[in-house]
């Protein structure tokens, strides 16, 4: 399914995991024990540590924002993407990463230097997204090796115990296909079938040595739900400033009650989802008063998206808004390397921590999202596979000197058949 074209809905987009990762607080859950791994007690610093990985997260989340709209491939398009499915993948990479490797990560995904506070932040995060709601949010990680590479059982602990992420062997190097084709099952089962075909063919080859995985599926109903009777055609100024018709929701009733703020460039709607015993989750939208989106992504970060937001006060709005689908795909070596970690991406990568060489490195980070917005509510979608690669020593390039005698054939290749023998003792 092609994105539609609605050029002012990406921010709406984004808003989506956006908030749904700063808004996960899970706390007290019991940390769980491995051998080898540190466990905290339960809630400790949790506040502290949830409040860090979430401010990363949304760091990381506007400039990859920015970085994808100053892109030319993405010029007057949407955008859509889960942040947190992103610093998911990336923190269980980083873990393996050492030296100036993990330096750079860290920088560009805002990682606490702290390592336990990063894992305890997404520890209780993580845990926070499961249990009973009035929404389904849910969110998984999985590490698939290559069955004969000796990963350090140190790592693969760590990714198991702060992370979740069990480690599945499969057959890189004979069946690389089949298990590209099983990685992307478990990308659709956790994803309700909305991301399918995550990893591409050739993707996954024989160097391949590990493949890590992160699934974030969010469905949930408006606690003001639209009437579908209200919606109607209505016209849509796009980016390039063509007028398209689209199915645009309203909801202008007496109850209709938002969280709402404005400055003298735009204006912001919350937008909460049904919540039952769940966290608190909204989508907040970003609308700039111009048709133009340069006066948000030219200041959009995320200090000033947390500072609108809190000076939201409920208040009637009479809101419009377009029913609109997305889905999207990106392969990010080239934006995350010009955001600032290009080494990992090199055969110069230190993931030593992962199997104790410095032979991987990372061939790919794909990332795929969809998101349906209608009068019920919202079904949102997102994965992340981060492709690990095993960096092949140059082969040495034989020298072929035939400065002494020799013997000599001339073959039928087809069928091997000798038709001329001979030896060279003393060439003429």
């Amino acid at each position: 399914m092609e994105p539609k074209n609605f050029g002012a809905c990406a921010l709406a987009a984004l808003a989506v995991l956006c908030m749904i990762g700063a808004g996960c607080t899970g706390f007290g859950q019991d940390k769980p024990a491995t051998p080898g791994i540190p466990t905290p007690a339960p809630g400790e610093s949790a506040p502290a540590a949830v409040q860090a990985v979430a401010d990363a997260n949304n760091r990381f989340a506007c400039e990859l924002y920015a970085q994808l709209a100053a892109d030319p491939r993405y010029a007057g398009g949407n955008l859509f993407f889960s942040p947190f499915s992103i610093s998911s993948a990336l923190a269980i990479t980083y873990e393996g990463a050492r030296g100036e490797t993990a330096g750079e990560i860290r920088s560009v995904m805002h990682f606490p230097d702290d390592t336990a506070t990063l894992r305890e932040g997404f520890l209780d995060i993580n845990a926070g997204l499961t249990g009973d709601a009035g929404y389904t949010l849910h969110t998984a990680n999985a590490l698939w090796a290559e069955k004969t590479h000796p990963f350090l059982p140190a790592y693969l602990a760590t990714a198991k115990s702060w992370y979740g992420a069990n480690t599945t062997n499969l057959d890189f190097i004979t069946a690389p296909d089949e298990s590209r084709r099983i990685i992307n099952r478990w990308v659709e089962e956790q994803t309700e079938d909305k991301i399918t075909d995550l990893i591409p063919p050739d993707a996954i080859d024989r160097a391949t040595r590990l493949v890590i995985t992160n699934a974030v599926y969010f469905k949930g109903d408006w606690v003001l739900q639209f009437d579908r009777n209200n919606t109607r055609e209505a016209d849509f100024r796009t980016a390039s400033g063509a007028i398209v018709q689209v199915p645009m929701m309203e909801r202008t009733d007496e109850e209709a009650v938002y969280g709402y703020a404005e400055t003298d460039d735009l204006q912001l709607l919350s937008m909460p989802y049904e919540q039952g015993s769940g966290k608190k989750l909204s989508m907040v939208v970003l609308l700039p008063k111009s048709d133009g989106l340069s006066v948000i992504e030219g200041a959009l970060d995320a200090e000033q998206l947390a500072g609108l937001q809190a000076s939201a006060t409920p208040r009637r709005v009479l809101a419009w808004l377009p029913k609109f689908t997305l889905e999207t795909k990106y392969f990010l070596p080239e934006t995350l390397s010009d955001m600032g970690m290009p080494g990992a991406f090199t055969a110069a990568a230190d993931f030593s921590g992962m199997d104790g060489t410095r032979e991987l490195f990372i061939t790919d980070v794909i990332h795929q999202a969809f998101i349906d917005v209608n009068e019920e509510g919202t079904e949102a979608a997102a994965a992340t596979a981060v492709i690990m690669g095993k960096a092949a020593m140059p082969e040495p390039v034989p020298e072929f000197r035939a400065d002494h005698p020799f013997v000599f054939v001339i073959q039928d290749d087809d069928t091997g058949a000798i038709l001329f023998m001979g030896r060279v003792a003393a060439p003429a």
